[in-house]
């Protein structure tokens, strides 16, 4: 009986957690924004069709251009470019901040706002109001 007893009391805990922990966060995820991301793919979405490619921006024989997150809401992005050096790397640094599913950037006096469209350890999928979309893998 003592069993019984303890056994419902463990299983009436556990659907109390799984009601208290129900999604009410309006869609956003909980995944860390904050880190080094190389960018991956771009492409665009029309209708409801999304065509990706590999990131043309990306240098053959480089790392890739990335935007790094960081925890105190600054951001640098790294461009890297092989013009005038073979893979020489440019940064621009500006500031970001996350509201609901959306990342607006101030670089330059540039302001860049877009939809957290995926958002979990490893990838980060950005799509601004035109469909312009771009997805990112978690380098750190």
């Amino acid at each position: 009986m003592k069993k019984n007893g303890i056994f419902m009391a463990v299983v009436l805990s556990m659907g109390l957690f799984a009601t208290s922990c129900s999604d009410d966060n309006e869609g956003e995820t909980l995944a860390p924004l904050s880190g080094k991301w190389a960018i991956s793919k771009v492409g665009i979405v029309v209708g409801t069709t999304e065509t990706l490619v590999d990131a043309p921006q990306n240098q053959a024989g480089c790392d890739r251009d990335y935007m790094n997150l960081k925890l105190d809401n600054t951001v640098i992005e790294g461009d890297y470019d092989s013009t005038l050096a073979p893979c020489a790397i440019s940064t621009q640094s500006g500031i970001y901040s996350r509201s609901n599913n959306n990342l607006t950037k101030v670089i330059n006096g540039v302001t860049t706002v877009q939809d957290i469209v995926n958002l979990n350890l490893s990838e980060l999928k950005l799509k601004d109001a035109s469909g312009n979309v771009e997805v990112y893998i978690r380098t750190n």
